[in-house]
């Protein structure tokens, strides 16, 4: 009774709703707040993945935001807590949090397209850093500062005496902590597989949401900012559980997520296209009628050629970021002898290939990171493909002289490994030259070519000096006219590589920053021109050229 009175001292002789009068609503709220708050931030990593990648930066940039959030709500709600020492405020806050979430899988991509739009007429670099973060700020940090007073007002309201301030405190810090640790697994492993990123949002903004209304329910007070809440909630479940980001496309043939990437399928009269970020990048494609697709792919058949697996017997080839098994079908299609096989970290891509792209169910695919089964397999290769860097997000593990090392150690005596190295520029110490150097440290020949129309750049390394000379000094006879004159083109612009002294290891291998920058460049020289008009015509101009 006397720790009831000292509440409602506290709350300026208003009557404390029934619920409060024990401290269990308290802690619930608690907990709750927490696993909000994480599964936020998980969302907001899948939320900007399909337009800025989930690389380390933009994880960084997610982290800071809402670090910098909770810290300002936390200051401030304590400071509101002292002043306005009354239950209905926060809860009124977690209201108007409730609803914001609830906005963001209907509002979010329009605000990320919209800010992505702008930047790139008015900046000239890091474009990408500067668009992640703005639509983090805007979009996460204002429902996440009014999370973050959550737990000094809490704190106001649990400690009827200083004699156990420190252990209410303790029992508050232990709730958010464990429901932080639920809300980190919860999306990750279970909703956003499950029923996709816009209902995840949904779901914790509805737990968020029914959290206050029981408090209003009890206190009898709050019906207005209840009942907008409320309405606010279910437009947004009706309007926002779409699970497209490319909302502008109309014809595709899947959209979906998975635990590592959004996944995009589109087909057109002559290819089926896997895409796993809706600005840029094609990841896997599939011609309907086979042969050469026109893509990296065509050149990288270079490397069975190399390997002379059409005079082997048995030979083998393994492929490191299967995808949907482009290249594999195509090395199948023009080396039917060869036993493929790939390795995939996503399941759910394997799956695609299977429904969408005819990946044979000859070709087995392992689903593992590729680095991991290298260690595992006991296996040797006359071909290995590494091609799991995608755009701007490169696992750092596999760009290292230990990685590079490794797939040495699996390829047989005049074996060859061909590397998709994607945004080639030609500035001094890109991601490619550190790649290319690092493998060169490694093998005793390396020879690269340029993918025409492209960005990217196909790497070949052998520890048989003979393999790649061979290669550049004799035309090639593979008997199907089509893969002689890929070859022919392929063999024309492929240079020898030296390397210099930019290395890449497993202690030091700054692939997301340097890919950043790589893409930034690639960004600045293809809009170069829109950006002139803009600023000779303005917006009206660029509008009427477009």
């Amino acid at each position: 009774m006397t720790e009831f009175l000292y509440q409602e001292e506290k709350n300026q002789g208003k009557a404390v709703p029934k619920i409060l009068h024990k401290k269990g609503y308290l802690y619930v709220t608690e907990f709750f707040a927490g696993m909000a708050v994480m599964a936020v931030e998980l969302g907001a990593s899948r939320l900007l993945a399909p337009y800025f990648s989930s690389s380390q930066i933009v994880w960084t940039i997610i982290i800071g935001t809402i670090m910098i959030a909770m810290a300002l709500g936390n200051v401030w709600g304590g400071r509101m807590a002292d002043r306005y020492p009354e239950p209905d405020r926060l809860y009124k806050r977690m209201l108007i949090a409730a609803a914001w979430i609830a906005l963001i899988p209907v509002l979010g991509k329009y605000v990320i397209v919209g800010i992505t739009g702008i930047l790139i007429i008015t900046i000239n670099t890091n474009l990408l850093i500067w668009a992640a973060f703005l639509a983090c700020m805007i979009i996460f940090v204002f429902p996440l500062f009014l999370l973050g007073t959550v737990t000094p007002s809490l704190v106001k309201f649990a400690t009827g005496n200083l004699e156990h301030n420190a252990s209410v405190v303790g029992s508050l810090g232990a709730c958010n902590t464990i429901g932080s640790i639920i809300g980190t697994f919860l999306p990750t492993f279970v909703t956003i597989p499950a029923v996709g990123t816009a209902i995840t949002f949904l779901l914790f903004s509805g737990i968020l949401l029914v959290i206050a209304l029981i408090y209003f329910i009890s206190a009898k007070g709050g019906k207005r900012m209840s009942a907008i809440a409320v309405a606010a909630f279910i437009v947004c479940s009706i309007f926002g559980n779409s699970d497209s980001f490319a909302f502008w496309e109309d014809n595709l043939t899947y959209e979906g997520e998975s635990i590592y990437n959004y996944l995009q399928v589109r087909d057109t009269p002559k290819s089926t296209i896997l895409s796993t970020n809706v600005l840029f990048g094609v990841q896997s494609v599939r011609m309907k009628e086979g042969g050469l697709t026109g893509m990296y792919y065509d050149y990288a058949l270079a490397a069975p050629v190399m390997a002379h697996v059409a005079e082997k017997e048995a030979p083998s080839l393994l492929v490191l970021g299967m995808g949907t098994g482009t290249f594999a079908q195509q090395t199948k299609e023009y080396f039917p002898n060869v036993s493929v096989e790939g390795v995939e970290i996503d399941e759910s891509i394997t799956d695609l290939a299977h429904e969408y792209f005819e990946l044979s169910e000859e070709i087995p695919v392992t689903t593992y990171d590729g680095r991991a089964y290298l260690y595992a397999d006991e296996n040797r290769y006359d071909v290995i493909m590494v091609d799991a860097y995608q755009d701007i997000t490169i696992p750092f593990q596999m760009s290292s002289v230990e990685f590079f090392g490794l797939v040495k150690e699996h390829l047989k005596p005049g074996g060859v490994m061909v590397v998709n190295m994607n945004m080639h520029t030609d500035e001094k110490g890109n991601i490619n030259e550190y790649l290319s150097d690092t493998i060169d440290s490694v093998f005793l020949d390396v020879a690269c070519a340029d993918v025409q129309g492209s960005t990217n750049r196909e790497l070949f390394a052998s520890d048989d000096p003979d393999v790649i000379d061979a290669f550049l000094n004799q035309p090639v006879r593979t008997g199907s006219a089509d893969l002689d004159l890929m070859m022919e083109e392929v063999r024309s612009g492929m240079m020898p590589y030296w390397g210099g002294s930019y290395i890449f290891t497993d202690d030091k291998a700054p692939v997301e920053l340097m890919g950043m920058k790589a893409i930034d460049a690639l960004i600045r020289d293809e809009l170069g021109y829109y950006k002139e008009l803009y600023r000779e015509k303005g917006l009206k101009g660029l509008m009427d050229e477009i």
